[in-house]
């Protein structure tokens, strides 16, 4: 199986609806506190930008648009050479024809935090109706933690409480369930079994910390990494019982700075 994931990834372009869930993409830089890790520029490469600066949209929802991340966030763009325009959804959207801002990016880059909060906030302005489009159009939509769970039917969140509970009502682009931090927050692979065994999700697609999964449409055509030793994984339900099966990523080049 392994093979097959690489095979298919040949001729993906941002002209089929590309999708990049990750539970990584950034990391500390030595000047600046953020810098755009691999699975960022990944995005952006899939995009397929040349001759300009790539117009990257960064949605901060889920943390409720706190300043002081927008403003990581933009450092991290300007560093790597990126144009990168917020989209506020607090107090009220910070732009007049959020459609056309959405629509007017090469990248849309979603951060973690609450993906139930983002959920809610998304539907209230009808932001999931517009990412879909956008989706469809070519826009490549990527993200980390609730910025990877929000794409798919739903997954494991801690967006209710230190407890793990399930999401089930994500956006559903991708027909699957979604488990991010697999390696590094024990209590995610033991409720995605259980919600794929009792079949809430007939199956999961999860990422280690580090490992980004990208789908042409709802296909999944390659796990890739920004970090060594690192895996990917698909649960499918087997009777009453879930059954795993790791996806070795491919490692990406580290990017420059």
């Amino acid at each position: 199986m392994n093979g097959s994931w690489h095979a298919t990834i040949i001729g993906v372009t941002a002209a089929e609806p590309t999708i990049v869930a990750t539970s990584g993409g950034h990391r500390v830089g030595a000047r600046t506190r953020v810098l755009f890790d691999a699975l960022v520029h990944h995005a952006v490469d899939l995009s397929g930008v040349h001759g300009r600066r790539p117009r990257v949209l960064y949605l901060g929802t889920a943390v409720g648009d706190a300043e002081h991340v927008t403003a990581r966030v933009a450092e991290a763009a300007r560093v790597a050479g990126f144009d990168l325009t917020p989209l506020h959804l607090f107090p009220m959207p910070n732009v007049d024809d959020v459609e056309g801002t959405v629509l007017g990016h090469d990248v849309v880059w979603v951060m973690g935090g609450s993906v139930a909060n983002l959920l809610a906030v998304w539907r209230a302005h009808r932001l999931d109706e517009i990412l879909r489009r956008a989706w469809r159009a070519g826009v490549v939509l990527a993200g980390v933690s609730a910025g990877s769970l929000c794409w798919y039917e739903g997954g494991t969140t801690d967006s209710f409480g230190p407890e793990l509970r399930p999401v089930t009502n994500g956006l559903g682009l991708l027909p699957y369930g979604n488990g991010v931090h697999y390696d590094s927050d024990g209590g995610r692979r033991p409720l995605t079994h259980r919600l794929v065994a009792e079949g809430v999700f007939a199956t999961a697609h999860c990422t280690d910390d580090g490992v980004g999964l990208v789908y042409r449409g709802t296909e999944l055509v390659e796990a890739v990494a920004e970090q060594r030793g690192k895996g990917a994984y698909v649960v499918v339900r087997d009777g009453d019982r879930a059954v795993e099966e790791r996806i070795e990523p491919r490692l990406l080049p580290a990017p420059p700075g």
